[in-house]
């Protein structure tokens, strides 16, 4: 059950890394974000690919770069991660045993 959550969370982490690269460097390719991150290269494709369905990325003949909306994205980042750490330490079990007690 967390197996999945860790690896959902893991693959979350790399789709960032990689976004994170491309706002620092547009256009930047494959190769150099592989080369950068230790990612393999099928794992970064995918990566982009994800980013593309996203409309966060968008291919151009130098390599990936930002769209309108990857801004607005990453504005709103911290505070939907910031929600999602507040709901998952809700669900610790030593929590509720203590408001229990």
């Amino acid at each position: 059950m967390i197996d999945r959550l860790e690896k959902e969370v893991d693959m979350l982490e790399r789709h960032l890394q990689v976004l994170k690269m491309v706002i620092e460097n547009e256009p930047i390719g494959i190769v150099k974000m592989s080369n950068e991150t230790g990612y393999p290269h099928h794992k970064v494709r995918y990566s982009l690919r994800v980013l593309e369905e996203e409309n966060l990325i968008e291919p151009s003949s130098q390599g990936a770069i930002t769209t309108e909306t990857t801004h607005e994205f990453v504005d709103d980042l911290d505070d939907k991660i910031d929600d999602i750490v507040e709901k998952l330490d809700g669900m610790k079990i030593d929590s509720i045993a203590e408001v229990e007690g």
